[in-house]
């Protein structure tokens, strides 16, 4: 008896699944993410350049040769001619002002613009009494422009140190004997005097028709002011109304004189009443007249 034997057909492979792989299907996921795509074209070559200079700035002797080869670099920049300040010159200044500016900017010249804090030379030239404003400017061909605008001097004020000239805004310009003067200027004396000098303007032109009978102005108490006269008169001015009361007495002036009589001081302190101080000539004089019942202003017997 024959033994039975199975027979089999052809042996075939197992069908392949489409489907991705759990990893493939990850990584395609992770590919299709904005910031992972960022990170690899950007951030990891980024990573890579900072760890490699890391690597090659630990080294002091890569790092100081890299820092001289900058400064040599920036020698060289600032060493160009085109970059190189060679003059100096100053506007608006008179020749004692000049001076000083130069002396006050002490610039070894030639010298690289790099070299030149142009806020700190302004600064300096402000610093100077004489000067208002100063603006400096680097000009092409290696010309540093400074252009000032002096103080004007407005009073001569006399202090307790000398004579000194001063502006309209009171600050100390020079002393007398340090400037010469264009024109003849208000004198003026006094505790404070400084700090009103616009008053002491007003008053001194409203005083112009006294001529050369006039010879300056006294603060008094750092409150009101004094008009002194060349021979020494003066005329006592009140706190308020100053140049009124002047005006007032400039008419009477011309009215009857007053300044021609012997009149040590007029007092106009006391808006309703003017005091006259006479000399003791003056007095002497009046005391007789009334003795003999003359009148004062005729000098004729009266009644």
């Amino acid at each position: 008896m024959r033994p039975l034997i199975a027979r089999r057909g052809p042996v075939t492979e197992p069908a392949r699944d489409p489907a991705p792989s759990i990893w493939s299907y990850r990584a395609q996921r992770m590919w299709l993410t904005p910031i992972y795509r960022r990170f690899l074209r950007i951030g990891l070559p980024s990573l890579a350049v900072v760890m490699a200079l890391a690597l090659y700035l630990g080294d002091e002797q890569q790092r100081t040769a890299i820092w001289e080869h900058v400064q040599e670099v920036r020698r060289e920049i600032e060493d160009r001619p085109e970059f190189r300040v060679n003059l100096m010159g100053v506007d608006g200044a008179s020749p004692a002002v000049t001076a000083q500016i130069r002396g006050a900017v002490s610039l070894d010249l030639p010298i690289s613009s790099f070299d030149l804090d142009l806020d700190a030379l302004r600064a300096r030239i402000e610093a100077l009494p004489a000067v208002q404003t100063a603006d400096l400017r680097i000009q092409s061909g290696g010309y540093l422009a400074v252009r000032v605008v002096e103080r004007v001097p407005a009073l001569i004020w006399q202090t307790r140190d000398g004579a000194v000239l001063i502006d309209a805004e009171g600050h100390f310009v020079a002393g007398l004997d340090e400037r010469p003067l264009e024109r003849p200027l208000p004198a003026v004396a006094g505790e404070g005097a400084d700090r009103v000098v616009d008053e002491a303007l007003r008053i001194h032109a409203a005083a112009s028709p006294l001529g050369d009978l006039l010879r300056g102005l006294v603060r008094m108490g750092d409150r009101r002011w004094d008009v002194v006269l060349t021979d020494g008169r003066r005329i006592l001015l009140p706190e308020q109304g100053a140049v009124q009361a002047l005006d007032r007495t400039l008419a009477l002036q011309d009215v009857a004189e007053i300044l021609s009589r012997d009149v040590v001081r007029i007092d106009l302190r006391n808006p309703d009443r003017l005091t006259v101080q006479l000399s003791d000539a003056a007095m002497e004089d009046l005391r007789r007249m009334r003795a003999l019942e003359l009148d004062p202003l005729t000098g004729e017997q009266s009644g």
